[in-house]
This record gives C-alpha cells, structure tokens and sequence, in this order.
C-alpha cells in the first residue's frame, strides 16, 4: 500500500484530533495573525474616542446567552474604551434570558478594574418588558421607565442619574445584540431623538445594517467576532475575540490543507493503481 493510500485511508479520528490541537495551540502559545480594521469598526472607534471625557454613554446588552461568543467580547470592548475615556456608562437590556445578569457580570468585571464605583462612574438600569415603549418613554424620562436600577435601588439616589434625565442627557448610544432590536434603536432613538448610535452584532446579521452605515442612520458597525477583535485592537484590549480568531484562522488553514492533500492523494493513488493495472 503506497502512502497515498495511507492518506486515503487516514481515521477520521485523527483529523478530529488535529481540528482540537489547533484549537488548543494559540490558547498555549500566544500568537495572531494579522487583522485588517474596516473602516465601520474604525468608524465606531473614533466616534466614542472624540467624546468629550465624561460623556453619559448608553450600552445595551441585547443577546441572548447564546451569542456570547460574538457578543460579549464587543461589550468588554466597549467598556474599555468608555472607562479609558472616563464615560458615565448607562446599561440596560431588553432581552429577560440571562441580559440583565450578563450585564451586571460584565460591567462589575472591567469597572473594577478601572476603579470606577457603581452609581457614580455606571449605573445598570436591567431590564423592563415592551421595549417600543421602553425607548420611546426613555426620551421623555428615564426614571419614568425606570424608577430604580436592576438591584432595586431608587435611581434618585444614585449620584450618577441626578443629572440624566432622558436622551438629551445622552452623547452616544452602544447597542450590542443578536436580535432586530437594533432596528428599533434606530427608527425610534436616532431618527426622532438623534442621538447617535454604534452597533455591535453577530456575523449573519452584519450584511443588514451596512445601509444603515451608508445612509448615515448608523455609526460605526461591528460585525461578528471579526468585528470584535479588530476593536479590541484599537482599544489596546486583546482579549478573547483576538483570540478566537486566531483559532478559526488556523482551524481554516488546516482545513484547506487536508482538502488539497486529500486531492493529491486521490489523483497520485488513482494513477499509481492505474499503472499497475498495465502490468
């Protein structure tokens, strides 16, 4: 039996076993490949980087447990930039399954990090039902959507809300989802409010929204775990979209890799076993 019918004959197993290792590898050895940032993500990037510091910043986390995958890594993205920037963080979620507690997870997690104190430097409003009447309240009164945060405390009391009244008050709004929440942020909040808004979204719903880019309705758009470590690049945050990038990277040359030797060892077997057939 040549090699080329070794290779034929390879047991799947071992290819599982490759597909893992070059999951594992970049988790061991730290590496990257080389990322090109789109204009979209640059866009968004630059939008929050010319706020004057200070600036009340709404992030919405609007996924689902899910697409933590995609999502998550684009609001620990965004939650670096704003703390770097000294941003007032409002969060709040219009989805009830794991939102409001992924939100108050990862907020606590980076705020700490920066030193920033719950209620001065953030504030995490959670969820409430009917999100039509959600954003549209919003523009006349938070606290009247809201009258206290997601762990029950007054907003009145929060130091942070004393001065934010409703979408005036507001220099930016972040939506991160994985649903068509963001169509609402957009018809509702920028069109009648105009306040600008960035959006983060899983990579089967980017292609949607880039007329929303062109038509100026949107600024800045990240799509997909693409998306995310391209901005975790321009934040100086590497983190686990990079990370995950390089794992699909690899994954995929290695994939590439298998079909053209599969290839080679088709037609090399086939013509060494016509050739012996001659004989």
């Amino acid at each position: 039996m040549s090699i080329w019918d070794k290779i034929l004959q390879l047991d799947r197993r071992w290819i599982y076993l490759m597909v893992a290792l070059a999951v594992i590898f970049p988790l061991i050895v730290p590496m990257t490949f080389k990322i090109y940032i789109t204009p979209e993500v640059r866009q968004l990037y630059n939008a929050i980087d010319s706020l004057p510091d200070s600036s009340v910043v709404m992030l919405t986390f609007d996924y689902y447990p899910s697409t933590l995958a995609e999502t998550e890594p684009m609001s620990v993205a965004a939650l670096n930039q704003l703390f770097q920037k000294n941003c007032k963080v409002l969060t709040l979620t219009t989805v009830p399954l794991g939102g409001p507690s992924i939100a108050e997870r990862v907020t606590r997690k980076i705020a700490k990090k920066y030193h920033k104190v719950y209620g001065v430097d953030y504030v995490n409003l959670g969820y409430k039902a009917n999100y039509v009447a959600v954003l549209k309240g919003m523009g006349t009164s938070i606290e009247a959507i809201y009258p206290t945060d997601n762990s029950g405390t007054p907003l009145s009391k929060l130091p942070m809300m004393k001065h934010i009244k409703n979408y005036n008050d507001i220099k930016f709004i972040f939506v991160v989802s994985d649903n068509g929440i963001v169509d609402y942020w957009i018809s509702i909040v920028n069109a009648q409010y105009g306040i600008p808004v960035g959006s983060g979204v899983t990579a089967v719903m980017a292609p949607k929204f880039y007329s929303y880019i062109g038509s100026k309705q949107m600024t800045g758009l990240l799509g997909g775990m693409k998306g995310a470590a391209e901005y975790e690049i321009l934040v100086k945050e590497r983190g686990m979209a990079v990370k995950g990038m390089t794992m699909q990277s690899l994954v995929h040359l290695l994939i590439i890799g298998l079909v053209i030797l599969g290839n080679v060892a088709f037609f090399a077997s086939r013509r060494n076993h016509k050739k012996g057939e001659h004989f």
